[in-house]
């Protein structure tokens, strides 16, 4: 039996704009139903079509994360109690792919005790309506979602739009809350698709587990964090160094609670070190050490930097000593920032 009910007549005016009719042809957003009981989704599949929405429809855990990662909707209605696997789980899973983990979740549940409404925002949820539902409250609700997604996602690429590649973090876990696709790209490129960018996998459960930052950057972002309200102000960046590359993250308090924000930015060495090679008459490899030594960076740090050995960059510097015509690494260090001070100060 289905269990649903029809609600009094609401007054239309009640109801958000954008979860009236829209004009024909003009879909409002797509959403995806997933209930296990094809009454139910026959209910729904009505009142957001009638509201001027597409609609898809699962009537299980796995369908359903097959469909959002190839519709990509904008919003996930979903029951939260089904056979096999859960609509909880199926949060959880959606949120931890970058693909769909933007894509806000309405749970739907006749269970309204504590427990299960905490678990339904523990698992990614941004809201819940009680079964049986209101059509009606359900389409409302929608629209004032789908609203607070469109705006977030404008935000986001507003600040990449200007340069800004942002990542908002909690520091207590190292959890990516969200960032934008130009912070993803960066991750990628100095720290691999495992980390910030894409999902983890757990080895356990073989389940995509969620975003996390690198460890070395959530360990500089709770040292930060702990000096109080105002430690981002005036504070120094995190940089992390590939390659010619480095990655410069500098924190700033976000709106919510433990929720704080950093601002990628990246800069080239490569501009500094061809101007050594071409300076002193050094090889490629040779004005790399040399612009590293210049950093004040220790063989070890350089060969870490470089992907070699320590015993190697000393053989480097020998050549770079006699090419420079000096003795020692304070005397090179010295000589590149005499002669190329403007370049040497890019860090």
């Amino acid at each position: 039996m289905a269990e649903w009910m029809q609600e009094p007549p609401l007054d239309i005016g009640a109801v958000a704009p954008d979860a009236r009719r829209a004009p024909a042809g003009e879909a409002v957003g797509v959403v995806l139903i997933v209930d296990d009981i094809p009454d139910n989704l026959a209910v729904l599949h009505d009142a957001l079509d009638e509201s001027g929405y597409t609609v898809l429809v699962a009537t299980d855990g796995a369908s359903a994360i097959a469909r959002a990662a190839q519709a990509l909707p904008d919003i996930v209605l979903l029951d939260a109690l089904m056979p096999g696997m859960d609509g909880f789980e199926v949060a959880r899973r959606l949120k931890a792919d970058e693909a769909t983990a933007p894509i806000p979740i309405v749970f739907m549940t006749a269970l309204t005790d504590t427990e299960h409404v905490l678990a339904a925002f523990a698992a990614g949820g941004v809201d819940y309506v009680s079964k049986p539902v209101r059509p009606r409250e359900v389409v409302a609700r929608i629209a004032a979602h789908l609203q607070s997604a469109r705006h977030a996602k404008q935000a986001r690429n507003a600040l990449d739009a200007f340069g800004h590649a942002s990542i908002a973090l909690r520091p207590a876990d190292g959890r990516v809350l969200w960032q934008t696709p130009l912070a993803r790209d960066l991750m990628r490129r100095h720290f691999g698709a495992g980390a910030a960018g894409a999902p983890i996998a757990d080895a356990a459960s073989s389940v995509a587990a969620p975003l996390r930052a690198p460890a070395s950057l959530c360990d500089w972002v709770r040292e930060r964090v702990t000096r109080g309200p105002d430690a981002a102000e005036g504070a120094d960046t995190w940089t992390c160094v590939t390659g010619t590359q480095r990655l410069h993250c500098s924190l700033h308090p976000a709106s919510a609670e433990d929720e704080w924000l950093l601002v990628l930015t990246e800069s080239s060495n490569g501009a500094a070190i061809e101007a050594l090679s071409l300076q002193f008459r050094l090889t490629a490899r040779e004005a790399e050490v040399l612009y590293w030594v210049a950093q004040g960076k220790t063989n070890r740090d350089i060969g870490d930097i470089l992907g070699t050995r320590p015993k190697t960059i000393t053989k480097h510097l020998e050549h770079v000593f006699e090419k420079l015509g000096v003795e020692t690494r304070t005397a090179a260090a010295a000589r590149v920032l005499g002669t190329l001070p403007e370049l040497m100060r890019r860090k």
